[in-house]
Order: structure tokens, then C-alpha cells, then sequence
């Protein structure tokens, strides 16, 4: 991207008793950019970002700002580092009283004149779109106004970097899509760095710039979202980005770059590297399947008969679950589902092309539970 990097961290390991429970080989964060940190529960996310805000100490490995290594700095340069970075959690965490209160409690503690941390608060405010509620009381707030006010209370310090962990998880569907779409425009129009933890991959798509994929304190795969998403580097990587259909099967023959692998009696044909005989896993991304009611004319390289079992009206989108020789699971507009007017137990053909399916030579069910070094 051109840019500095703010925070870099080197062989970074955190151990509790004996238990490794992170382990990440190097990571970076530029000036002005958004990392989503993404996996499921007890992947190792909020331990990372403990270490990264300087909350904890990790075990092993280094962590630089701005080119300086934290573990030498002396008590003074490391709390003036630590004041550059500000923290949001899930749960805002606000005392009782006024909204104003609340979001210069943090500019009192650090010593600054009653008229600057009240300006200071009120342009904070303005930025995240509260303007006027600085006399409010917290205990009449809604959850996204209580979110709004813990976020402004983090601005107001004017931070080069903002860790975000979960913050948008209790809030509903609607509310939390704007919530992020002002973050991700504060974030953008402050020059900001971020470092932002989730579990959700539309949000982790949505918020981040990069994403890391977290699981079992290791880094699976980083890249771009259009990276992680469209050229998954696992199994887990694939189920965890929303990629349903999973088959495994086993190939049959390879020939000028095409796999052929056979699964549930069926072939399927595959762009990708894999030997013949060797055990593998296929995935398709739901939105890739293309579904007809009668034998498409298609230059796809897989056409399956079967029938539709079950059809998920999701809003605008409609999940259709067809039964070939193996489930299959496509994602179509609802207009296409009224156009092809399907309905259950009705025969289709479902249709994908070669290039769209993942080939996944070592499925990542053969890791350990426990992660080993």
C-alpha cells in the first residue's frame, strides 16, 4: 500500500501455564489501514489484541511501534505509546449519568483543562453523529446511541490506532451495518489504523482492508477480503467464508490441468493440481451454482440433476438445497426463484464451472486439536 507500518509484532507467542494459546509468526498493521482479525471462539482473537494494545505481555517475540521495539522502552515512552492507542469492547461499558460525563471522564483523568476536554468531547460527539446529546443520560440511550457514545469516548483521545473487539455484536441487523459503514468512513476520513476482531465474515469483508484468519492462535491465511474469500487456502478457511457446499471425494484422473474427481458415483470436474488416487476436498461457493428446470445449454463443465429439497427465503436472496448424487446448495435472487418458480420436490439441474470449484488436497480436519510446534 505504500504506507508505514504502525505496528508490527514478530514471532509473537502467548502462553498461559503450558498451554500455547497463540502463536503468529509476523503481523503488520499500516498507517491508515483496517485489519479484521477473524475466527471462531476461543481462536485466539481478543489474547492477540490484548498484546498488540500493550494490556498484556506476550511470552515470547517482539512488538514494534513505529519502528521502535515496546519491550525496550522505559516506563514514560511506553505509557506515551500506550496513549496512542484506544480500545472499544463489546459491552460499552458506561457509567450512569450524562452522556457529556461519560465521554470526558477519560480527558479528566489524563489532565486536560475543563474547556478543552469539553470541546474535545463535543467535536467527538459530532463525529459520531450525536451532536446534541452531550446532556442526555446514558440509562435513556438505545443500544446503538450506547455504542455511539463509547465510541466517541474513544476518539475523543484522538488515537493513531483503535482496537475493536466485537463491538457491533449485540446490536441488531440494520443498526449494526450503519454503525460500521460511520466507523469504517471516520476511520477513512481520520487517517486512522485499526485493528478490528470479529467472527462474522460479512463484517470482517465489510470493516477490513486485509483479513486474518484466526484459529487455534495460528494465522491460516491473510490477503485482501476478495483474496480470502475467493481463493481460500483450506477447508476451515472455505466453511468459515460461507462456502456450504464441501464434498470429498477422491480423483480419478488428472488431464491438461483439469482434476477429475469422483464423488457420491458422480464426477466433477476441476481446475486445479491434485494426483490421481489422492483423497481431496471440493468446495463451491453457494452463489457459484446456477440452477435450470430443464438441461441447460451451458459451456459449465458440471451439470447434476436432482431435486429441490429445501428453499430458505433470505430477504432479496432465496438458499435452494438440491439433491444430486450429493447436496448441492445455490443462492439465487428471490425473482430468479419466482421466474424458475420452484418449488420443493421439483427436478432441476444445478450447474457450475470448473474454475469455480476449491480443490483442497489436506483437509484441515487432519490438524490437531491442539496446536503443535
Amino acid at each position: 500500500m505504500g504506507k508505514d507500518k504502525v505496528i508490527e509484532a514478530i514471532r509473537l507467542e502467548k502462553k498461559y501455564g503450558e498451554k500455547t494459546v497463540l502463536r503468529v509468526e509476523k503481523f503488520f498493521l499500516e498507517r491508515g489501514e483496517t485489519v479484521s482479525v477473524l475466527g471462531p471462539s476461543g481462536a485466539g482473537k481478543s489474547v492477540f489484541l490484548r498484546l498488540l494494545n500493550l494490556l498484556e505481555e506476550p511470552t515470547a517475540g517482539k512488538i514494534f511501534f513505529r519502528g521502535r521495539e515496546i519491550g525496550e522502552l522505559g516506563g514514560k515512552d511506553r505509557d506515551r505509546v500506550r496513549k496512542k492507542m484506544t480500545m472499544l469492547f463489546q459491552d460499552p461499558l458506561l457509567f450512569k449519568g450524562k452522556v457529556l460525563d461519560n465521554v470526558v471522564y477519560g480527558l479528566k483523568v489524563r489532565g486536560v483543562p475543563p474547556a478543552l476536554r469539553r470541546e474535545k468531547a463535543l467535536g467527538a460527539l459530532r463525529l459520531v453523529g450525536l451532536d446534541g446529546f452531550e446532556e442526555r443520560r446514558v440509562e435513556n440511550l438505545s443500544g446503538g446511541e450506547a455504542q455511539r457514545v463509547a465510541l466517541a469516548r474513544a476518539f475523543v483521545f484522538e488515537p493513531e490506532v483503535l482496537f475493536l473487539d466485537e463491538p457491533f455484536a449485540n446490536l441488531d441487523a440494520l443498526l449494526k451495518v450503519r454503525l460500521q459503514l460511520d466507523v469504517k468512513r471516520i476511520l477513512s476520513e481520520g487517517g486512522l489504523s485499526c485493528v478490528f476482531v470479529t467472527h462474522d465474515q460479512e463484517e470482517a469483508a465489510r470493516m477490513g482492508d486485509r483479513i486474518v484468519v484466526l484459529r487455534q492462535g495460528r494465522v491460516l491465511q491473510e490477503g485482501t477480503p476478495e483474496d480470502v474469500f475467493s481463493s481460500p487456502s483450506s477447508e476451515f478457511v472455505a466453511r468459515f467464508t460461507g462456502m456450504e457446499n464441501i464434498l470429498e471425494g477422491r480423483v480419478e484422473s488428472v488431464s491438461e490441468g483439469i482434476c477429475h474427481v469422483e464423488v457420491g458415483g458422480e464426477t466433477i470436474e476441476v481446475v486445479g493440481a491434485a494426483r490421481s488416487g489422492e483423497r481431496v476436498v471440493v468446495g463451491i461457493r453457494p452463489e457459484e451454482i446456477t440452477l435450470f428446470t430443464s438441461l441447460p445449454r451451458s459451456s459449465s463443465r458440471n451439470v447434476f440433476e436432482g431435486k429441490v429439497a429445501e428453499i430458505e427465503i433470505l430477504g432479496p436472496l432465496a438458499k435452494v438445497k438440491v439433491e444430486c448424487p450429493f447436496i448441492l446448495v445455490s443462492t439465487i435472487t428471490k425473482k430468479s426463484l419466482e421466474e424458475l418458480q420452484l418449488k420443493e420436490g421439483m427436478d432441476v439441474f444445478a450447474s457450475f464451472k470448473a474454475t469455480a470449484v476449491h480443490l483442497f488436497v489436506a483437509p484441515i480436519g487432519d490438524l490437531r486439536e491442539e496446536m503443535e510446534y
